[in-house]
């Protein structure tokens, strides 16, 4: 072996021997255990959400395939309708001055699968770097030609049910993409914003309780103020009782407008009066549903006014009664310079109240960046009612189980609240609506024309157009772990691997993913889609802030692995930052976070902090300190596994037979093993991989490395000790270090497999040339194995070596200077345990001489330290220079006292604990703690030796 670990040298050396050897498929053996990837974006690249949910994923995996089970790990990507058709568009439109329109459908739907099949496959590659054994030979996309079959087919018979329909909604629309959008793909963001406050005439000669003639109504978009249909006030509020059923007539507009009773009015906020446009808000149109209000549309579908409005009623069927004239003045104008203008005749006509500046919330496209309006449109709709009770159910009985399982409370308050879901989408890019026209716009929903043409006896000679619309991504998504296995076609795949056994995913796409698969599933295969939903939190920077690129705090999972330069990684942040000022805040915190760029850490650490991180919490503010841990992990598992072979290679280690003796060491470190074979198992099943984790890396670290390496040393180094004993100890270091990694495997795939490969020949594990770590059975936990006598004569025995290397350090003795120890005050158990680990004891804690001392109290002046209730001493005499170390001791308090000192003036000083922000106090706080706790040990150690 290297005398380095380099990850670099071995990962992608690796993963191709793997991929090439076929090891990613299902066994054909063994109880089917599956998993469906959450398919990411075609468009795409791995972020720390991905590296963070694919590690677990693989981890799972892995180990179950270990355990031997059939194991199906089923990879796909998703076609991702908006992201990809603006892609494509800004290709085309950068390479040939073309938009989408110019080329035509066809030719532009071309051009995407030129797209896909050029560059489609960069998150793939890196989920390869990322060490995921998915079955690539299965891979599906969510536009191949059998799921679209499967997506069709689902989209018919739901439509022939009336579960799918056709109707004039409220839906999130994006003026500049042109389409509806979902809730997921509208980011909400904090702004400071105007609130105008307007006066609305009461028409007939009403006046108020208090005497006015009109009433104020308040809005952050006044543009909206011409699709008006009411205005609202709460029925409890006795100001405006008596004006219920009146009128009042519309700005501008000159509309009358009723005044009706609605809950959604808030007595305590404004005036009491809000102004409703259920064409344009949410929260107005369920009013208008209440009020059986007229639905007033103003608005294009790139949010410009229209020259006159569209009304309709609440089923959105056309209403010819009510007058639908505009103000010329506005007509083409875009919504925000239709607000200025409205605004300003509003003020004119001496109408404005007042004008308040607020803090509120505005909702954009994710994609696009435009603000998102609330539309009134013709778009396919899912009825859900029916599909959610099953689903419901499904969790309450158990055949779901959601784990942390507080996460079924969240997915029950969302089932039990649902709104009819919006499907189709204004795109070009997507599967497209099984759905034909005719001339008088009669719809017909087959397959294919020929189907519809046949179902519904239309002729030839009449033409049909096909809905221009595509299904929502979501849609299609939402058959994954059915048409991913071949259905509607009953396949062996998926009698074999549906239902899945364990979902990972985000809590935040419970609702837009894992509830809409499961009403989906039980709809056409009665099978949930899986056992389990494991749910894990949101990865987030070390402060817990989302990463955003706008934020410039984005950690790039490759960068992470291969490492990245300072400079390199200021460009990655700042690149195509339109604001300067912005751009130059983030490099010069970047510069300050990461002075030397990022080190390059390699996958296994990567996917070690990951695991380590996947507590029950919804955030995971992810530690770079973490990785640089981990990253030693693995240089001391290497540096571990080089001292093994060092000792093992080319020596007799126990597979030819022979005599072997077990030191205390052996047996010990055997049963310390097998109980960490059992935490590591059990906090696996239970989804803990936190706990796993450090099960593994506590009896890596602290006991097989830092604690049997060195009691192995005086077995195999010392010439007295008989060859069946140092057998034994060759047998036992590697042994446990192959059961090492194999516990390993699973969360670190290529530092474990690189050292299997040399210490499985000594251990006897190794089957042929190609054989590999992969296929090797998960340790079982042998109890037989667990000497609970050794593991006690070992923490005695490490208590009294720590015992006297705490004495080295608080007396300053060198570490290499031989000691000599009295035990005394212990039991009978206490002296055996020294004769039977005289060696063990000189050797680890450098002693020239370790005696037994019957009589305490003729012990000379010695340091103490406790070990149970026995005493460990160390006699004083010709260790120290008393004198020069009281004086060296001296020195350092009054150094001590000057720092304190220090802080207490500061933090008396009332000027600067009163300016000084909250933090900075705090931290003065720190160091007073910190400085008189460094003190109190320095006047125990004076004490000690002044007394000696």
């Amino acid at each position: 072996m290297d005398k380095t670990y380099q990850p670099e040298s071995i990962e992608a050396r690796w993963y191709e021997r793997w991929e090439n050897d076929g090891r990613f498929a299902p066994s054909g053996k063994g109880d089917p255990f599956a998993i469906m990837i959450p398919p990411p974006n075609v468009t795409g690249s791995l972020h720390m959400g991905h590296a963070f949910q694919d590690t677990i994923m693989d981890t799972l995996i892995r180990w179950r395939r270990m355990q031997g089970r059939n194991t199906l790990w089923q990879v796909g990507t998703d076609h991702a309708g908006i992201a990809t058709q603006m892609l494509v568009e800004r290709k085309v439109a950068a390479e040939e001055g073309k938009t989408r329109h110019d080329l035509g459908r066809e030719a532009f739907i071309d051009k995407v699968w030129e797209w896909k099949h050029e560059s489609g496959g960069h998150i793939t590659r890196q989920l390869r770097r990322m060490g995921a054994s998915l079955d690539w030979s299965r891979e599906r996309f969510t536009m191949d030609e059998g799921f679209y079959k499967a997506v069709q087919e689902v989209f018919v018979r739901l439509y022939e049910e009336d579960l799918v329909y056709r109707g004039k909604r409220l839906v999130n629309w994006d003026p500049t993409l042109n389409t509806a959008i979902s809730d997921l793909e509208v980011e909400n963001r904090d702004q400071q914003g105007q609130f105008w406050h307007f006066r609305y005439p009461l028409a007939d000669g009403v006046t108020t309780d208090a005497g006015l003639d009109h009433l104020v109504v308040a809005t952050t978009r006044p543009e909206t103020l011409l699709g008006d249909s009411a205005v609202a006030v709460n029925p409890d509020d006795e100001r405006y009782a008596s004006l219920v059923g009146k009128f009042v007539e519309l700005p501008l507009v000159g509309r009358r407008i009723p005044i009706v009773a609605d809950e959604h009015a808030d007595m305590d906020k404004g005036s009491g009066c809000v102004k409703i446009t259920p064409a344009h808000d949410f929260n107005d149109y369920e009013v208008g549903k209440r009020a059986g209000l007229p639905l007033i549309n103003v608005f294009s579908k790139t949010a410009h006014i229209l020259e006159a409005a569209e009304a309709f009623d609440i089923q959105g069927r056309p209403l010819t009664d009510i007058d639908t004239s505009l103000p010329a003045a506005y007509a083409g104008l875009d919504r925000f310079a239709a607000r200025k203008a409205i605004v300003a005749d509003m003020e004119a006509k001496g109408l404005l109240e007042k004008t308040e500046t607020v803090n509120n919330t505005l909702p954009y496209g994710d994609r696009s960046g435009d603000v998102i309006e609330p539309l009134l449109t013709d778009q396919w709709f899912v009825a859900v009612e029916t599909l959610a009770k099953p689903a419901i159910e499904a969790v309450e009985n158990g055949d779901i189980q959601f784990v942390p399982k507080n996460y079924e409370n969240m997915y029950f308050s969302w089932m039990r609240d649902l709104q009819d879901w919006c499907i189709s989408r204004q795109l070009w890019w997507g599967h497209r609506i099984p759905a034909w026209y005719d001339q008088e716009g009669n719809v017909y929903v087959a397959r294919t024309e020929a189907e519809a043409r046949e179902k519904h006896g239309i002729a030839g000679d009449v033409a049909l157009t096909q809905d221009e619309d595509v299904l929502d991504t979501w849609f299609s998504s939402g058959l994954w772990t059915f048409g991913t296995l071949g259905w509607p076609e009953q396949t062996e795949e998926l009698k074999t691997f549906h239902p899945s056994s364990v979902l990972v995913t985000g809590f935040d796409i419970i609702f837009f993913w894992v509830a809409r698969m499961i009403m989906l599933t039980l709809k056409f295969t009665d099978e949930v889609p899986f056992k389990t939903v494991y749910v894990h939190g949101l990865v987030r920077d070390g402060q817990g802030q989302k990463m955003s690129k706008s934020k410039g705090n984005v950690l790039d999972p490759i960068d992470l692995i291969d490492g990245i330069d300072l400079e390199a990684l200021v460009d990655k942040r700042t690149g195509n930052m339109m604001q300067p000022q912005k751009a130059k805040a983030i490099a010069k915190a970047t510069r300050s976070e990461f002075p030397d760029g990022i080190e390059a850490h390699g996958t296994d650490a990567l996917r070690y902090t990951f695991l380590s991180q996947a507590t029950t919490g919804r955030d995971i503010k992810f530690d770079m300190g973490r990785l640089d841990g981990y990253r030693n992990f693995c240089n001391k598992l290497w540096n571990a596994s080089r001292y093994v072979l060092m000792n093992a290679e080319n020596e007799d280690c126990g597979r030819e037979g022979g005599e072997v003796e077990l030191s205390l060491a052996d047996r010990w470190i055997e049963a310390r093993l097998q109980q960490t074979v059992d935490q590591v198992t059990r906090a696996m099943e239970e989804f803990r991989f936190d706990h796993a984790s450090q099960a593994l890396y506590d009896f890596v670290w602290n006991e097989y490395c830092d604690w049997y390496l060195e009691l192995s040393k005086p077995v195999l180094w010392d010439e007295g000790a008989s060859e069946a004993a140092k057998r034994g100890t060759r047998r036992t270091l590697v042994r446990v270090l192959e059961a090492i990694l194999r516990l390993a495997h699973p969360m670190m795939p290529y530092i474990s497999e690189e050292i299997w490969q040399r210490v499985a020949p000594l251990a006897g594990t190794l089957e042929g040339d190609n054989d590999s770590l992969m296929a090797k059975a998960w340790p079982l936990a042998d109890e037989a194995l667990i000497d609970q006598d050794a593991i006690r004569d070992i923490e005695w025995l490490k208590g009294v070596i720590v015992a006297v290397r705490n004495i080295r350090a608080e007396m300053n003795i060198a570490p290499g200077k031989p000691l000599d120890a009295l035990l005394t005050k212990g039991s009978e158990a206490d002296q055996a345990r020294l004769s039977a680990n005289r060696l063990f004891l000189s050797k680890l804690a450098k002693l020239s001489s370790i005696e037994w001392l019957d009589d305490a109290s003729t012990a000379p002046l010695s340091a103490t330290q406790l070990v149970g209730d026995m005493e460990v001493l160390v006699p004083m005499a010709d260790l120290i220079d008393k004198d020069a170390e009281l004086a060296r001791l001296s020195k350092e308090i009054d150094k001590q006292d000057k720092l304190i000192g220090g802080v207490e003036k500061k933090l008396a000083n009332e000027g600067f604990v009163a300016k000084a922000p909250a933090a900075v106090i705090d931290k003065e706080r720190g160091k007073l703690e910190e400085y008189q706790a460094a003190r109190r040990v320095l006047v125990e150690q004076r004490d000690k030796i002044a007394a000696l």
